[in-house]
């Protein structure tokens, strides 16, 4: 069935009014900055959107994507999911950094443990030669009784 003259100019209202809609962050609940929420607002088919009026579906994603570009977004869902998804990405590399300190202070625990009990069997070994070598002599301020440590 062909449209009037009529017809096509009211359709054609409606489809600019509810691009000014949309692209203003009028969103209808359930809906976005998008063709289908275009011909839904327009009270058109998608399918007819696409086909007659196709000039208008690139207008308004021409209109959407330089309001994009200039930093504004109509949708607030795009915008919220856009922030979300950067703040994703900031903590998922602050996690991965934040792996690889706990991975470099468990292996430094690690190593320093090591040290420390390689220390402490010094320490104790150097006792049990000290408690064998040199026996109690009581009190005095004599050198007799000292015996040299070994150097490494």
């Amino acid at each position: 069935m062909a449209l009037s003259r009529q017809q096509r100019y009211q359709i054609e209202r409606r489809i600019r009014a509810a691009i000014d809609r949309l692209l203003a962050g009028q969103i209808p609940p359930g809906g976005a900055c998008d063709v289908k929420t275009l011909a839904r607002e327009a009270g058109i088919s998608r399918a007819s959107l696409y086909r007659t009026w196709g000039h208008l579906k690139d207008e308004f994603a021409k209109r959407r994507a330089a309001a994009w570009a200039v930093g504004q977004q109509p949708d607030p869902r795009e915008a919220r999911i856009g922030r979300l998804r950067d703040l994703n990405q900031r903590l998922t590399g602050k996690l991965a950094r934040t792996h690889t300190e706990l991975t470099q202070l468990k292996e430094r625990h690690r190593h320093l443990l090591s040290v420390l009990a390689a220390k402490d069997d010094e320490v104790q070994r150097l006792r049990r030669q000290l408690s064998t070598a040199v026996p109690d002599q009581g009190q005095g301020d004599d050198a007799k009784g000292v015996v040299p440590l070994p150097r490494r």
